[in-house]
């Protein structure tokens, strides 16, 4: 019995002295309060439990999601929903730990709240909801590296994603209507500009066809009448039947002499 005990003793004295690292994560050993340099990825590590435990953090890409009000460049209040993906560097863990803390996370937020409200406030509000929502979003990145620096390296920001953003209703509005106006005005410019085409095309053809007049009335002679009318009244004059042609005295005059 005394044995038995023993053997359990030491088995869970075996198990409850090491730990486990998984895919995705990092190990660090911290003895008596003190976090060790060596960083642990997959496999087992053994430790004294009596002195030291494993501290396990992910290394994988991390999201980080916040419901903030921003402040515009006007002084209005912007509702929008934040995405900031960031993830530890493997080998900085130690330092992150030392001197963050496991609790991070809410350093990060922190950073971003004073990132966020420095940036957005040179930014119009209509300009978190268009194409400059982008340049806002580095610009934010930009100044959470330089802040998280001055505490602690290891955390890498991948992203700032601004998603839902919620204008005040009355900005919301006046947008639309603005941008219902563009959209009527380039529809009117492009009907302006399908007549003006259809215009022009009707002055093409119009000077065409008076072009191909006058060329046609330049060239048409006394002479190349008179020879126009005889080719004409020889082709008639080849047809077996009946005829009978007036013409004003100036021109050929075409005889029948078919008899019946």
């Amino acid at each position: 019995m005394r044995n038995f005990t023993m053997l359990a003793f030491l088995t869970m004295l075996l198990f409850s002295s090491c730990a486990v690292i998984r895919p995705g994560e990092a190990g660090v050993k911290q003895t008596l309060g003190k976090f060790g340099t060596e960083v642990a990825t997959e496999g087992t590590v053994f430790f004294n439990p009596l002195t030291s435990k494993v501290i396990k953090e992910s290394t994988q890409t991390n999201n980080i999601k916040l419901f903030l009000t921003l402040p515009s460049k006007e002084g209005l209040s912007v509702e929008s929903e934040i995405s900031i993906l960031y993830r530890l560097e493997r080998d900085k863990i130690p330092s992150v730990l030392q001197n963050l803390g496991r609790d991070y996370e809410s350093i990060i937020t922190s950073v971003f709240r004073s990132a966020s409200s420095d940036v957005c406030a040179q930014f119009y509000a209509k300009d978190m909801h268009s194409g400059m929502r982008a340049n806002i979003e580095a610009e934010i990145k930009t100044k959470m590296n330089e802040n998280l620096k001055k505490q602690a390296d290891g955390i890498e920001l991948i992203a700032v994603l601004m998603k839902s953003i919620q204008l005040p209703p009355g900005l919301a509005s006046s947008i639309e209507r603005k941008l219902q106006a563009e959209q009527d005005a380039l529809r009117m410019e492009f009907v302006l500009q399908q007549a003006k085409l259809e215009a022009d095309r009707k002055i093409i053809d119009a000077e065409g066809e008076r072009d191909a007049q006058k060329i046609l009335s330049e060239g048409l002679t006394d002479e190349i009448i008179k020879i126009r009318s005889i080719e004409a009244f020889n082709r008639l004059s080849s047809s077996p039947n009946s005829k009978i042609i007036v013409t004003d005295g100036k021109t050929p005059m075409l005889i029948d002499t078919k008899e019946d």
